[in-house]
Formats: structure tokens, C-alpha cells, sequence
């Protein structure tokens, strides 16, 4: 008699970090943040080849 093979289960544990990292991620985009970082490196280059 052979065995039925057991499904795995995924701990819904495994997930958690995830679910955090996209929501941190999804609440930086709605304020905004990425477009405040590549205004600060745009400043900062500017300043090192000085330009601004």
C-alpha cells in the first residue's frame, strides 16, 4: 500500500515580512518619497561637479 504523499503548509508566518515590506513600500509611493530621494541625489550631484 503506498502512503498519499503530505501536502506542505505554509505558515502564514512566512509571509509576514512581505506583507510589511509592501506596505511600507506602498505608503512611501503615496507620499511621494522616491521622487523626494532622486531630488536629493540631483542636488547633491550638482553640488559635487559645482554646479549648484
Amino acid at each position: 500500500m503506498k502512503k498519499k504523499p503530505e501536502k506542505r503548509r505554509i505558515h502564514w508566518l512566512t509571509f509576514l515580512p512581505l506583507l510589511i515590506f509592501l506596505a511600507l513600500f506602498l505608503f512611501g509611493v503615496n507620499v511621494q518619497e522616491p521622487q523626494r530621494v532622486l531630488e536629493q541625489a540631483w542636488n547633491i550631484c550638482l553640488d559635487c561637479i559645482g554646479i549648484g
